[in-house]
Protein backbone atom coordinates (compact mmCIF):
# COMPACT_ATOMS: atom_id res chain seq x y z
CA UNK A 1 0.00 0.00 0.00
CA UNK A 2 1.77 3.28 -0.95
CA UNK A 3 0.68 6.19 1.52
CA UNK A 4 -0.28 9.44 0.34
CA UNK A 5 1.07 12.62 1.99
CA UNK A 6 -0.36 15.00 -0.39
CA UNK A 7 -2.91 15.71 2.44
CA UNK A 8 -0.47 16.66 4.92
CA UNK A 9 1.41 20.00 4.71
CA UNK A 10 4.75 19.98 6.29
CA UNK A 11 4.67 23.53 6.85
CA UNK A 12 3.85 25.20 10.07
CA UNK A 13 1.28 27.94 9.29
CA UNK A 14 3.11 30.42 11.59
CA UNK A 15 6.00 30.81 8.97
CA UNK A 16 3.43 32.72 6.96
CA UNK A 17 3.49 35.44 9.02
CA UNK A 18 7.81 35.80 10.15
CA UNK A 19 7.34 39.05 7.77
CA UNK A 20 10.58 37.36 5.34
CA UNK A 21 8.61 36.69 2.10
CA UNK A 22 9.17 40.34 0.01
CA UNK A 23 13.03 39.90 1.24
CA UNK A 24 12.79 36.50 -0.73
CA UNK A 25 11.05 38.16 -3.52
CA UNK A 26 13.53 40.99 -3.76
CA UNK A 27 16.46 37.91 -3.61
CA UNK A 28 14.47 36.30 -6.70
CA UNK A 29 14.36 40.06 -8.85
CA UNK A 30 18.11 40.22 -8.05
CA UNK A 31 18.52 36.73 -9.54
CA UNK A 32 16.49 37.89 -12.90
CA UNK A 33 19.04 41.38 -12.64
CA UNK A 34 21.85 39.14 -12.30
CA UNK A 35 21.08 36.72 -15.51
CA UNK A 36 20.23 39.75 -17.47
CA UNK A 37 23.47 40.72 -17.01
CA UNK A 38 22.79 43.43 -14.71
CA UNK A 39 25.63 45.41 -12.54
CA UNK A 40 23.79 44.87 -9.05
CA UNK A 41 23.90 47.63 -6.46
CA UNK A 42 22.21 45.83 -3.74
CA UNK A 43 21.06 48.74 -0.98
CA UNK A 44 18.51 45.87 -0.06
CA UNK A 45 19.81 44.22 3.21
CA UNK A 46 21.64 45.55 6.09
CA UNK A 47 24.58 43.66 6.12
CA UNK A 48 27.97 46.00 6.51
CA UNK A 49 30.46 45.84 3.65
CA UNK A 50 33.87 46.61 6.15
CA UNK A 51 35.34 44.07 7.85
CA UNK A 52 35.83 44.23 12.09
CA UNK A 53 39.08 46.26 13.12
CA UNK A 54 42.66 44.15 12.66
CA UNK A 55 42.72 43.70 16.30
CA UNK A 56 39.28 41.95 16.74
CA UNK A 57 40.39 39.19 14.01
CA UNK A 58 43.58 38.86 15.13
CA UNK A 59 42.35 38.08 18.50
CA UNK A 60 39.51 36.04 16.74
CA UNK A 61 41.75 34.08 15.16
CA UNK A 62 44.65 33.23 17.80
CA UNK A 63 41.61 32.23 19.59
CA UNK A 64 40.68 29.55 17.02
CA UNK A 65 43.75 28.32 17.09
CA UNK A 66 43.53 27.58 20.85
CA UNK A 67 42.98 23.63 21.99
CA UNK A 68 40.62 24.48 24.51
CA UNK A 69 38.09 26.64 23.14
CA UNK A 70 36.30 23.89 21.74
CA UNK A 71 34.20 22.84 24.39
CA UNK A 72 30.04 23.72 24.93
CA UNK A 73 30.10 27.24 25.89
CA UNK A 74 27.74 28.11 28.89
CA UNK A 75 24.55 29.56 27.10
CA UNK A 76 24.36 33.14 29.10
CA UNK A 77 27.77 33.99 28.40
CA UNK A 78 31.47 33.58 29.83
CA UNK A 79 32.26 35.45 32.88
CA UNK A 80 34.44 38.04 30.84
CA UNK A 81 32.34 38.94 28.33
CA UNK A 82 29.45 39.44 30.70
CA UNK A 83 32.14 41.43 32.61
CA UNK A 84 32.92 43.38 29.82
CA UNK A 85 29.72 44.44 28.15
CA UNK A 86 28.71 45.47 32.13
CA UNK A 87 31.68 48.19 31.69
CA UNK A 88 30.84 49.00 28.91
CA UNK A 89 27.68 49.88 29.43
CA UNK A 90 28.59 52.09 32.65
CA UNK A 91 31.10 53.92 30.67
CA UNK A 92 28.93 54.03 27.55
CA UNK A 93 25.84 55.17 29.08
CA UNK A 94 26.62 55.36 32.63
CA UNK A 95 24.56 52.62 33.66
CA UNK A 96 25.37 49.77 36.30
CA UNK A 97 23.98 46.57 35.69
CA UNK A 98 24.75 43.31 37.08
CA UNK A 99 26.78 41.40 35.50
CA UNK A 100 25.59 37.91 36.47
CA UNK A 101 21.73 38.60 36.75
CA UNK A 102 20.87 41.08 34.57
CA UNK A 103 22.81 40.59 31.28
CA UNK A 104 22.60 37.30 28.75
CA UNK A 105 24.93 36.95 25.84
CA UNK A 106 23.41 36.37 22.50
CA UNK A 107 24.04 34.75 19.06
CA UNK A 108 23.04 38.61 17.76
CA UNK A 109 20.74 40.88 19.02
CA UNK A 110 18.13 38.77 16.38
CA UNK A 111 18.70 35.58 18.44
CA UNK A 112 16.84 37.63 21.35
CA UNK A 113 14.22 38.80 19.72
CA UNK A 114 13.19 35.45 17.97
CA UNK A 115 13.09 34.52 21.70
CA UNK A 116 11.92 36.22 24.14
CA UNK A 117 8.03 36.49 23.47
CA UNK A 118 8.72 32.39 24.02
CA UNK A 119 10.07 33.08 27.37
CA UNK A 120 8.21 35.53 28.79
CA UNK A 121 4.79 35.03 27.59
CA UNK A 122 2.00 32.55 27.23
CA UNK A 123 0.07 31.45 23.87
CA UNK A 124 -2.71 34.48 23.59
CA UNK A 125 -0.46 37.18 25.23
CA UNK A 126 -1.06 40.85 23.96
CA UNK A 127 2.24 42.45 23.07
CA UNK A 128 3.30 46.37 21.51
CA UNK A 129 5.69 46.48 18.36
CA UNK A 130 5.67 49.42 16.47
CA UNK A 131 4.76 49.56 12.67
CA UNK A 132 6.90 49.88 10.74
CA UNK A 133 9.00 47.68 12.45
CA UNK A 134 11.66 44.97 11.64
CA UNK A 135 10.26 41.94 10.77
CA UNK A 136 11.50 39.75 13.72
CA UNK A 137 9.63 41.86 16.28
CA UNK A 138 6.04 40.47 14.72
CA UNK A 139 7.54 37.40 13.84
CA UNK A 140 8.67 36.38 16.95
CA UNK A 141 4.81 36.95 18.33
CA UNK A 142 3.87 34.37 15.41
CA UNK A 143 6.09 31.77 16.76
CA UNK A 144 5.34 32.10 20.30
CA UNK A 145 1.45 32.31 19.78
CA UNK A 146 1.26 35.97 21.10
CA UNK A 147 -1.11 38.78 19.28
CA UNK A 148 0.54 41.85 18.28
CA UNK A 149 -1.20 45.54 18.81
CA UNK A 150 0.43 47.43 15.74
CA UNK A 151 1.79 51.13 17.13
CA UNK A 152 1.84 53.24 14.34
CA UNK A 153 5.26 55.57 13.61
CA UNK A 154 3.97 58.58 11.39
CA UNK A 155 5.46 60.97 9.49
CA UNK A 156 3.78 63.62 10.69
CA UNK A 157 5.04 62.54 14.23
CA UNK A 158 8.29 62.39 13.39
CA UNK A 159 7.95 58.65 13.17
CA UNK A 160 8.01 58.83 17.32
CA UNK A 161 5.03 56.75 18.56
CA UNK A 162 1.64 58.49 20.08
CA UNK A 163 1.76 56.82 23.47
CA UNK A 164 -1.00 58.31 24.81
CA UNK A 165 -2.71 57.11 21.87
CA UNK A 166 -2.72 53.23 23.10
CA UNK A 167 -5.97 52.55 24.28
CA UNK A 168 -6.35 51.78 27.92
CA UNK A 169 -7.59 48.30 27.50
CA UNK A 170 -4.05 47.42 25.24
CA UNK A 171 -1.97 48.71 28.03
CA UNK A 172 -3.86 46.33 30.51
CA UNK A 173 -3.60 43.19 28.39
CA UNK A 174 0.03 43.80 27.38
CA UNK A 175 3.07 41.97 28.52
CA UNK A 176 5.55 44.22 26.70
CA UNK A 177 5.96 46.67 24.36
CA UNK A 178 9.07 46.60 21.83
CA UNK A 179 10.50 50.06 20.32
CA UNK A 180 13.92 50.89 19.13
CA UNK A 181 15.44 54.00 18.79
CA UNK A 182 17.02 54.73 16.39
CA UNK A 183 15.08 52.24 14.64
CA UNK A 184 14.79 50.21 10.94
CA UNK A 185 13.76 50.97 8.90
CA UNK A 186 12.55 54.33 10.15
CA UNK A 187 16.00 55.88 11.79
CA UNK A 188 13.87 57.96 14.27
CA UNK A 189 15.42 58.96 17.88
CA UNK A 190 14.17 59.02 20.96
CA UNK A 191 15.44 61.61 24.34
CA UNK A 192 15.22 61.15 27.62
CA UNK A 193 12.02 62.90 28.14
CA UNK A 194 10.22 60.48 25.83
CA UNK A 195 12.05 57.27 27.92
CA UNK A 196 10.81 58.75 30.58
CA UNK A 197 7.33 58.95 29.80
CA UNK A 198 7.30 55.55 28.44
CA UNK A 199 9.26 53.87 31.78
CA UNK A 200 5.94 55.89 33.56
CA UNK A 201 3.78 54.59 31.31
CA UNK A 202 5.26 50.80 31.75
CA UNK A 203 5.11 50.98 35.30
CA UNK A 204 1.37 52.57 35.83
CA UNK A 205 0.58 49.38 33.59
CA UNK A 206 2.95 46.74 34.96
CA UNK A 207 4.36 46.30 30.91
CA UNK A 208 7.51 45.22 30.41
CA UNK A 209 9.80 47.78 28.04
CA UNK A 210 12.21 46.09 25.37
CA UNK A 211 14.18 48.51 23.96
CA UNK A 212 16.11 47.51 20.83
CA UNK A 213 19.49 49.60 20.49
CA UNK A 214 21.27 47.70 17.76
CA UNK A 215 22.28 50.61 16.15
CA UNK A 216 23.37 52.74 19.73
CA UNK A 217 27.25 53.28 18.14
CA UNK A 218 25.67 54.86 14.69
CA UNK A 219 24.98 58.67 15.45
CA UNK A 220 25.58 61.15 13.25
CA UNK A 221 26.24 65.51 13.23
CA UNK A 222 27.20 64.75 17.18
CA UNK A 223 24.23 62.74 18.04
CA UNK A 224 25.32 59.33 20.52
CA UNK A 225 22.27 57.52 20.74
CA UNK A 226 21.42 57.01 24.54
CA UNK A 227 20.17 53.50 26.59
CA UNK A 228 16.51 53.55 27.81
CA UNK A 229 17.93 52.13 30.99
CA UNK A 230 19.66 55.70 31.37
CA UNK A 231 15.77 56.53 33.27
CA UNK A 232 16.08 56.47 36.72
CA UNK A 233 14.73 53.00 38.02
CA UNK A 234 13.97 51.61 34.33
CA UNK A 235 16.04 48.74 34.80
CA UNK A 236 13.43 47.41 37.15
CA UNK A 237 10.48 47.03 33.86
CA UNK A 238 12.73 47.29 30.82
CA UNK A 239 15.77 45.25 29.25
CA UNK A 240 17.88 46.24 26.75
CA UNK A 241 19.21 44.73 23.44
CA UNK A 242 22.51 45.41 22.25
CA UNK A 243 24.18 43.97 18.89
CA UNK A 244 28.36 43.51 17.82
CA UNK A 245 26.39 43.87 13.76
CA UNK A 246 26.27 46.76 13.07
CA UNK A 247 28.12 48.29 15.53
CA UNK A 248 31.46 46.49 15.30
CA UNK A 249 31.02 44.90 11.84
CA UNK A 250 30.83 41.47 13.31
CA UNK A 251 27.26 40.98 11.62
CA UNK A 252 28.57 37.02 10.46
CA UNK A 253 30.13 36.47 14.09
CA UNK A 254 26.53 36.16 15.35
CA UNK A 255 26.89 37.81 19.20
CA UNK A 256 25.02 40.46 21.51
CA UNK A 257 23.69 40.73 24.29
CA UNK A 258 20.50 41.74 26.29
CA UNK A 259 20.86 43.85 29.69
CA UNK A 260 18.20 44.88 32.17
CA UNK A 261 15.86 43.50 34.43
CA UNK A 262 16.60 40.22 36.12
CA UNK A 263 13.56 38.45 35.81
CA UNK A 264 13.51 38.66 31.92
CA UNK A 265 16.79 37.85 31.67
CA UNK A 266 16.46 35.11 33.36
CA UNK A 267 13.43 33.56 31.39
CA UNK A 268 15.65 33.70 28.34
CA UNK A 269 18.74 32.34 29.73
CA UNK A 270 16.51 29.44 31.12
CA UNK A 271 14.69 29.33 27.69
CA UNK A 272 18.15 29.61 25.69
CA UNK A 273 19.40 27.10 28.21
CA UNK A 274 17.24 24.53 26.32
CA UNK A 275 17.72 25.34 22.80
CA UNK A 276 22.01 26.20 22.58
CA UNK A 277 25.04 26.03 24.38
CA UNK A 278 26.02 29.62 23.68
CA UNK A 279 28.02 32.01 21.48
CA UNK A 280 31.54 30.08 20.41
CA UNK A 281 34.29 31.26 23.14
CA UNK A 282 36.90 32.69 20.48
CA UNK A 283 33.66 34.99 18.96
CA UNK A 284 32.94 36.25 22.40
CA UNK A 285 36.78 37.33 23.12
CA UNK A 286 36.61 39.12 20.03
CA UNK A 287 33.92 40.98 21.03
CA UNK A 288 35.80 41.45 24.56
CA UNK A 289 38.40 42.87 22.18
CA UNK A 290 36.06 45.18 20.14
CA UNK A 291 34.45 46.79 23.57
CA UNK A 292 37.75 47.69 24.85
CA UNK A 293 38.46 49.29 21.70
CA UNK A 294 35.38 51.67 22.28
CA UNK A 295 36.24 51.92 25.91
CA UNK A 296 39.80 53.60 25.34
CA UNK A 297 38.72 56.77 24.05
CA UNK A 298 36.20 58.92 25.28
CA UNK A 299 35.68 60.48 21.51
CA UNK A 300 35.23 57.05 19.97
CA UNK A 301 33.77 56.91 16.87
CA UNK A 302 33.82 53.53 15.35
CA UNK A 303 31.54 53.31 12.33
CA UNK A 304 29.79 56.36 12.45
CA UNK A 305 32.21 58.63 10.75
CA UNK A 306 31.79 56.05 7.84
CA UNK A 307 28.25 55.81 7.62
CA UNK A 308 27.76 59.52 8.20
CA UNK A 309 29.74 60.60 4.92
CA UNK A 310 27.98 57.74 3.02
CA UNK A 311 24.48 59.18 4.07
CA UNK A 312 26.16 62.98 3.10
CA UNK A 313 26.98 61.40 -0.37
CA UNK A 314 23.91 59.51 -1.29
CA UNK A 315 21.40 62.25 -0.11
CA UNK A 316 23.31 64.87 -1.77
CA UNK A 317 23.76 62.73 -5.14
CA UNK A 318 19.54 61.95 -4.86
CA UNK A 319 18.60 65.18 -4.78
CA UNK A 320 20.80 66.01 -7.66
CA UNK A 321 18.77 63.80 -9.62
CA UNK A 322 15.57 65.24 -8.55
CA UNK A 323 15.09 62.76 -5.54
CA UNK A 324 14.98 64.72 -2.07
CA UNK A 325 14.86 62.38 0.75
CA UNK A 326 15.68 63.29 4.47
CA UNK A 327 18.42 62.84 6.16
CA UNK A 328 18.72 60.22 9.08
CA UNK A 329 20.55 61.69 12.45
CA UNK A 330 21.22 57.98 12.75
CA UNK A 331 21.36 54.03 11.35
CA UNK A 332 22.47 52.97 8.09
CA UNK A 333 19.59 53.26 6.48
CA UNK A 334 17.23 56.18 4.14
CA UNK A 335 13.68 55.84 4.98
CA UNK A 336 12.77 57.79 1.96
CA UNK A 337 9.23 58.51 0.64
CA UNK A 338 8.40 57.72 -2.98
CA UNK A 339 9.15 60.30 -5.38
CA UNK A 340 6.91 62.03 -6.67
CA UNK A 341 7.02 61.24 -10.29
CA UNK A 342 5.60 58.21 -9.75
CA UNK A 343 2.65 59.86 -8.50
CA UNK A 344 0.01 58.89 -11.13
CA UNK A 345 2.21 56.74 -13.45
CA UNK A 346 1.81 53.11 -13.91
CA UNK A 347 3.73 52.33 -10.86
CA UNK A 348 1.25 51.73 -8.55
CA UNK A 349 3.25 51.43 -5.18
CA UNK A 350 6.56 50.95 -3.61
CA UNK A 351 6.88 47.41 -4.12
CA UNK A 352 6.67 48.12 -7.82
CA UNK A 353 8.91 50.45 -8.01
CA UNK A 354 11.48 48.53 -6.31
CA UNK A 355 10.97 46.06 -8.52
CA UNK A 356 10.89 48.17 -11.27
CA UNK A 357 13.97 49.88 -10.37
CA UNK A 358 16.05 46.54 -9.78
CA UNK A 359 14.71 44.85 -13.01
CA UNK A 360 15.84 47.83 -15.37
CA UNK A 361 19.01 49.63 -13.49
CA UNK A 362 20.50 46.90 -11.04
CA UNK A 363 19.78 49.24 -7.96
CA UNK A 364 18.15 47.18 -4.80
CA UNK A 365 16.06 48.67 -2.16
CA UNK A 366 13.37 47.43 -0.05
CA UNK A 367 10.02 48.13 -0.37
CA UNK A 368 8.33 49.69 2.93
CA UNK A 369 5.23 47.69 3.34
CA UNK A 370 7.95 45.16 3.98
CA UNK A 371 8.10 46.03 7.68
CA UNK A 372 4.21 46.71 7.80
CA UNK A 373 1.07 48.66 6.46
CA UNK A 374 2.88 52.30 7.75
CA UNK A 375 5.45 51.57 5.93
CA UNK A 376 2.99 52.01 2.37
CA UNK A 377 4.37 54.68 0.52
CA UNK A 378 8.13 54.59 1.35
CA UNK A 379 11.27 52.32 1.09
CA UNK A 380 14.69 51.39 3.09
CA UNK A 381 18.00 51.98 1.38
CA UNK A 382 20.51 50.80 3.32
CA UNK A 383 24.03 52.63 3.04
CA UNK A 384 26.08 49.24 2.68
CA UNK A 385 27.97 50.24 -0.64
CA UNK A 386 30.91 52.72 -0.91
CA UNK A 387 30.99 56.15 -1.85
CA UNK A 388 31.79 55.89 -5.68
CA UNK A 389 28.96 52.86 -5.47
CA UNK A 390 26.35 54.85 -3.92
CA UNK A 391 27.11 57.70 -6.61
CA UNK A 392 26.10 55.37 -9.04
CA UNK A 393 23.27 53.91 -7.76
CA UNK A 394 21.81 57.22 -7.34
CA UNK A 395 22.26 58.64 -11.19
CA UNK A 396 20.72 55.10 -11.98
CA UNK A 397 17.78 55.35 -9.83
CA UNK A 398 17.69 59.65 -11.26
CA UNK A 399 17.53 57.88 -15.33
CA UNK A 400 15.30 55.48 -14.32
CA UNK A 401 12.51 58.84 -12.60
CA UNK A 402 13.80 60.63 -15.88
CA UNK A 403 13.46 57.68 -18.64
CA UNK A 404 11.17 54.98 -17.12
CA UNK A 405 8.30 57.23 -15.51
Amino acid sequence: MTYNSSKRKWRSEKLSHLGSSIFSEVAAWKGEALKSGLDVIDLGIGSPDQPPALEIRQTLSEAVLQEGSYSYPTSKGSVAFREKASAWMKQRFGVSVDSEDELVALMGSQDGLAHLALAICNPGDLAIVPDPGYPIYSGSLAIAGVVPWHLPLLEKNSFLPDLDSIPEQVWREAVFILLNFPGNPVSAEADISFFEKLIKLARKWDVLVVHDLAYSEMGFDGYRPISILQVPGAIDIAVEFHSFSKSFNMAGCRIGFMTGNSEAIAALRELKGNIDYGVFQPIQEAAIIALELAMASDNYQGVADLYERRRDVFVEALADEGWVVPKPKATMFIWAPLPYSIIDSRVAGAREFAKELLLKTGVAIIPGDAFGTQGAGFVRIALVEDEQRLVEAAKRIGRYLREEL
